[in-house]
């Protein structure tokens, strides 16, 4: 009797000591990675890009955390607590609003490195490939404007600007690295400089109530044609090129995470983006299923 009740204890033993082990050696996988966006068409189908991948070439899944309010300064402290594993991020950005760093001197590679190197030796965390778009400041002109002036470039606008009227957002025309900036950086000035908010720059533009406005690489009115977006060949913008940040223990706990966040690397064009952002913004698809579309058309899921 006392010999059956001590197999017994045994067993227990070990079935609680296995359990404990596979509890142990099995810790967070079961759980979401959890992903977060800022508060932004482009980020939210990256959001879903990244989710899909995840659940097709992985087993793990996934969850979003849609439009962060305050983006990288309340998304970054969010990481640094474990609150989210993963999130879509922008080089410059984090160079100057995490790192603190001043605009720098150096090339994109050299800035990837060190971005790298300093998020894993301040935070634990890196960033895995890049996408391949930049969503930069840009100076746009309308097509008509860019014939008429044959614009290609920010100095042929240099040559014309006192014959053309600017129309801004009143943030980029008041900030320091703004309008002003930009305007003594490329010898510009303008005919008259009109505050125009940012939803109605672009069709202003189109209807010619002004020449030329700010906005950005990827935003969805520049896929229509209609608008031309000058080179900046005095290369005064920073580079915004996206990327994910991922914090390392998720690398560690999910150890299929960086190889499937690598079949990101370089497939995004800046007109690529552009576009998705218009079929959600002005064709009224849902972001998951814009997400869906251009990575099947890359062969990187399979249809349902």
């Amino acid at each position: 009797m006392k010999t059956a009740k001590k197999v017994t204890a045994l067993i227990l033993v070990v079935l609680m000591a296995l359990t404990f082990a596979s509890c142990g050696g099995d810790s967070g996988k079961d759980e979401p990675i959890k992903i977060a966006t800022k508060p932004m068409t482009e980020q939210y189908v990256l959001g879903e890009m990244l989710k899909l991948l995840i659940e097709e070439k992985t087993e793990y899944t996934a969850e979003i955390t849609k439009g962060v309010g305050g983006g990288t300064s309340n998304i970054h402290p969010a990481m640094e607590k474990g609150d989210f594993d993963l999130y879509p991020e922008y080089t410059s950005s984090g160079w100057m609003m995490v790192l603190n760093h001043e605009t720098a001197d150096i090339s994109d590679e050299e800035m990837f490195e060190k971005l790298r190197s300093e998020y894993q030796e301040k935070y634990g965390m890196t960033w895995v490939g890049l996408y391949g778009f930049n969503n930069t400041f840009a100076i746009a002109v309308s097509k008509k404007t860019a014939d008429q002036y044959h614009l290609k470039t920010g100095s042929d606008l240099a040559k014309v600007s006192d014959k053309l009227v600017f129309g801004g957002n009143p943030d980029y025309i008041e900030r320091a690295d703004g309008l002003g900036a930009l305007c003594k950086a490329y010898g510009y000035e303008f005919k008259d400089v009109k505050d125009i908010d940012i939803g109605l720059k672009y069709q202003a533009l189109e209807k010619g109530d002004i020449d030329v406005t700010n906005g950005f690489t990827t935003d969805a009115q520049l896929s229509k044609g209609t608008v031309r977006v000058l080179e900046d060949d005095q290369h005064y913008q920073a580079n915004y090129f996206c990327s994910t940040v991922v914090r390392e223990d998720a690398l560690e706990r999910y150890p299929q995470l960086e190889e499937t966040l690598m079949l990101m690397d370089g497939i995004l064009t800046d007109q690529e983006m552009a576009a998705m952002n218009d079929q959600v913004e002005n064709q009224n698809k849902e972001d998951v299923d814009v997400a869906r579309a251009f990575l099947m058309e890359k062969g990187l899921i399979k249809g349902e």
